[in-house]
């Protein structure tokens, strides 16, 4: 297939004369440089680093023009052609856009107690989950800190299917191994007695696909494809389902983006024939700057940024996924941690603010608004910062700045008149709810 075949689904539904690929404004190359400010990228590559993992959709990347960078150890988009990160953005809020996410660790656990062992390791009900459905979940250290975020799917009582984070690769799988052998050792204390009866096994899906279909369009596209009802996979359930040209998928309703969408978990053999069927009509090839500022206008936090293992699930605004008979019982690690902030309050939350001026990124200072001057930055004692910005954009869908940070207990609610600290001078700022744009999930 020739290299100008190959881009054409990039382009398709972008006439020349149409904005998302016309020589941007003044004022789009603004957004632009903001986003590749802000994206959760370590460094820049040309993508050819030997030391650098490759998904198996690498060189489709490459030859559909995508500048590759370094993430998460990865070699991957951040944009495609002249299509920036901004167009992107807002090209999935309108329509449909396909995101390669094949760095995140897939994997599968099985085995008569295989459900109680993941219930030691997150605070979820996953007992009373029904089969195909997922859940939002974190995985706990032994003081309640967030080790990695995951969407846990459970498929039987003894077998689930769990997704975690590419950055958090090794310390995952050396935390699973490690606590599969105190599991299946019985040396996992009272909850390491269900191990005795029957074997927990991982399986890591070593080079599965896995892209991510976003946006209001992504169901009608998908639906195309198959004769599965797909009304009746709302959000958080998932099923296999067969698809044109002989596919049959693992598809989970749900995303990243605060969109109905859907991802797709892919065998080796067949990520990038299924990737070329499904990049058709409107879907564009979308790339990690615009998944950023999506996620972040939905609220959602990137692991290494909003969460880390001195954050418990409390503080960063997660205490719904500790479900209501977990705090009962008690028995996951890091309970006592978590049990103690749901109980007094943690010192610090995590908040959605609106910042006026320059936007505030990553490692901006929050004050009080009653502190020094917004002219000025003051290293007085009597003035020390309350909390810090841990994710910060310029909204492509708001037109304002919009961060999310921690600040202290007592100064998280909604209406709070914060400052930032931006270029050496303090921002006015609020405290709003989150998500900052309203999630559109298909729930039927």
């Amino acid at each position: 297939m020739s290299l100008s075949t190959l881009r054409q689904p990039l382009l398709r539904g972008c006439r020349p004369s149409s904005r998302c690929i016309q020589a941007p404004s003044v004022q789009l190359q603004r957004w632009q440089r903001s986003f590749r400010m802000s994206a959760p990228v370590s460094s820049s590559t040309q993508g050819d680093s030997s030391s650098l993992r490759k998904t198996g959709l690498y060189d489709f990347h490459v030859e559909n023009g995508a500048k590759m960078v370094e993430f998460a150890g990865y070699s991957m988009p951040l944009a495609y052609g002249d299509v920036g990160a901004v167009a992107s953005h807002k090209h999935v809020r309108s329509s449909a856009g396909l995101f390669d996410v094949g760095h995140m660790v897939q994997s599968k656990f099985f085995g008569p107690s295989v459900t109680q062992f993941l219930e030691w390791l997150t605070p979820s009900s996953l007992s009373t989950l029904p089969a195909y459905s997922s859940t939002l979940s974190v995985l706990l250290n032994e003081h309640g800190g967030i080790i990695d975020d995951t969407v846990i799917t459970k498929h039987a009582d003894d077998a689930f299917y769990v997704v975690t984070n590419a950055g958090r690769r090794d310390r995952d799988l050396a935390w699973f191994t490690s606590k599969l052998e105190e599991w299946n050792s019985g040396k996992a204390g009272k909850a390491g007695e269900m191990g005795e009866k029957g074997k927990v096994e991982i399986e890591v899906l070593e080079d599965w696909g896995l892209v991510a279909l976003q946006g209001p369009e992504a169901a009608t596209i998908l639906q195309g494809l198959t004769a599965h009802d797909l009304s009746t996979l709302t959000f958080g359930r998932a099923a296999y389902v067969s698809l044109e040209g002989g596919f049959n998928v693992h598809v989970a309703r749900g995303g990243y983006t605060g969109e109905d969408g859907f991802e797709i978990s892919i065998p080796p053999s067949e990520t990038l024939d299924l990737t070329k069927l499904l990049v058709r009509g409107p879907v564009q090839l979308t790339g990690l700057g615009a998944r950023d500022s999506l996620r972040l206008e939905a609220g959602m936090c990137l692991y290494g940024h909003d969460l880390d293992e001195e954050t418990t699930p409390v503080e960063a605004g997660l205490s719904w996924v500790v479900g209501k008979d977990r705090r009962e019982r008690a028995d996951f690690i890091g309970a006592q941690g978590v049990l103690a902030h749901l109980k007094n309050g943690p010192p610090r939350r995590r908040v959605g603010l609106i910042v006026e001026g320059a936007p505030a990124r990553e490692g901006a200072k929050i004050f009080s608004a009653s502190s020094t001057s917004s002219s000025t930055s003051s290293s007085n004692s009597d003035d020390e910062p309350i909390g810090n910005v841990t994710s910060g954009i310029p909204s492509p869908t708001l037109g304002k700045n919009i961060a999310m940070g921690y600040v202290a207990n007592g100064l998280h609610k909604k209406g709070t008149k914060l400052q930032v600290e931006v270029r050496g001078k303090r921002r006015d700022a609020e405290v709003v709810g989150m998500p900052f744009v309203p999630t559109r999930y298909f729930r039927g």
